[in-house]
């Protein structure tokens, strides 16, 4: 096809697209398939520069696959004496996945391509038109590699890999054909030490994104998957391509905040409160504004994380003030390190009309959140629903009282422990009278 023509094409959303092509004849809808950036979405596309190694971080049904393929066989058309390495889980999952799969290599070929390419699934090579030939092989056999030299490689779900860091190190000692070799890395992310390696290098770019990225999935499988996994440790890795993992000395790992995950409180709550972070400027951080409840059953949960950035002061005060009217709450505890009286001064001014407690932050985060911790690892404590920004900063608090979440501060994490702290560590008012949810 004609660059303008295929400029154009590429300008189009999603709808437009379709409609161009549903007019379009079979000889044209063909050209048009074969045009592989013009279908692309974000994430799926080469990036720039002089990197070694690509990694498409993705959600299942995100197009990994349809990406690897594009790509590799695009290398095979500009580089008829190409080597190339298909390395899988295993030899039958690179053969049923990368060559024969519905977004394979084979699929992908072009129609004047397809009659020239010779498939040996026996010699576990495949030969493009061109002449480059890939070959497949196995990363639960890492000395299989050892000796085949190549110009790039394509590594399919490597996080699933059993021997990942033999097998990858193996491979790259073998890129060293052509003037500059590449490997891609297609993979649903896990915390392995292999991909958490290739990551951090320096020569490495990272694209991807979660399954709904994909405007050529279907709906009520997209649909169908959100409201069974969202927001769950399966869901962030599986839907959205999150790597999640545990910092060193984490007070809440990721399996126990699975662990203590419930989806309703079972029998109302005699106490509700609301905990919150003040932030030191309304430029500054989140305000964290977290409601906790203690449970009938005498279990302390996380009712809701209502936190919100870039609010005045009068601006999260009233938050606060409709969370503690929409939650029926008895009492705010509030840390006073940022605004000292002030904050009691606006929370009153807002009309929350209940006691507000101060609270000053002395000692350090880990020890004013290991006694909470120690609640959630006795099952005193629960989360009832999901929470992921809640979540992500709990997972990032450690027994050494450092702080490695993906926030500069873990404002809803320190709303949530006063909260906690109110109802399950510091000794109890009295009896409040009882409240449903």
């Amino acid at each position: 096809m004609r660059h303008d023509i295929v400029t154009a094409l590429e300008a189009l959303d999603d709808e437009e697209l379709r409609r161009v092509v549903d007019g379009l004849g079979e000889a044209d809808r063909r050209a048009l398939e074969a045009h592989w950036p013009v279908w692309a979405h974000d994430g799926q596309m080469p990036p720039d520069g002089a990197w070694r190694s690509w990694t498409i971080l993705a959600g299942r049904g995100f197009g990994k696959t349809r990406a690897g393929a594009e790509w590799v066989s695009g290398f095979a058309r500009a580089h008829p004496e190409a080597s190339i390495a298909l390395v899988a889980a295993t030899v039958e999952e690179a053969r049923n996945v990368m060559v024969e799969g519905r977004s394979g290599l084979l699929a992908v070929a072009r129609s004047e391509e397809r009659e020239a390419m010779v498939w040996e699934p026996s010699r576990r090579r495949l030969v493009f038109a061109s002449g480059a030939a890939a070959f497949l092989y196995s990363a639960a056999n890492p000395d299989s590699l050892r000796g085949p030299e190549h110009h790039i490689a394509w590594c399919d779900e490597l996080a699933k890999w059993r021997q990942a860091q033999a097998a990858w190190d193996t491979l790259r000692l073998g890129l060293r054909l052509g003037e500059r070799p590449r490997a891609l890395v297609t993979t649903t992310p896990k915390a392995v030490a292999a991909l958490k390696q290739i990551l951090a290098r320096k020569d490495n770019e990272a694209t991807g994104g979660p399954t709904w990225a994909n405007p050529h999935n279907n709906e009520d499988f997209v649909e169908a998957v959100i409201d069974a996994h969202a927001g769950t440790r399966f869901g962030r890795q599986e839907l959205e391509g999150v790597l999640l993992e545990d910092v060193e000395g984490a007070l809440w790992t990721r399996e126990l905040i699975e662990t203590c995950r419930v989806e309703t409180v079972p029998s109302g709550c005699r106490r509700i409160v609301v905990g919150v972070d003040p932030p030191a400027s309304a430029e500054g951080d989140a305000c964290g504004i977290v409601v906790c409840g203690l449970g009938a059953d005498g279990i302390g949960y996380v009712l809701a994380d209502l936190s919100a950035g870039g609010l005045s002061p009068e601006g999260w005060a009233r938050k606060v003030a409709a969370a503690a009217e929409a939650w029926a709450a008895d009492r705010v505890v509030a840390e006073k390190n940022n605004g000292g009286a002030m904050v009691a001064t606006v929370l009153r001014g807002a009309d929350v009309g209940l006691p507000v407690t101060l609270v000053h932050a002395a000692d350090g985060k880990s020890a004013r959140a290991e006694p909470v911790a120690v609640r959630f690892e006795n099952g005193k404590a629960r989360f009832a629903g999901r929470f992921p920004a809640l979540e992500d900063e709990l997972a990032g608090l450690t027994y050494g009282g450092d702080y490695h979440g993906p926030t500069r501060s873990p404002d809803r994490a320190d709303a949530m422990i006063w909260a906690m702290t109110e109802l399950l560590v510091k000794p109890q008012r009295g009896e409040p009278r009882i409240r449903r949810l």
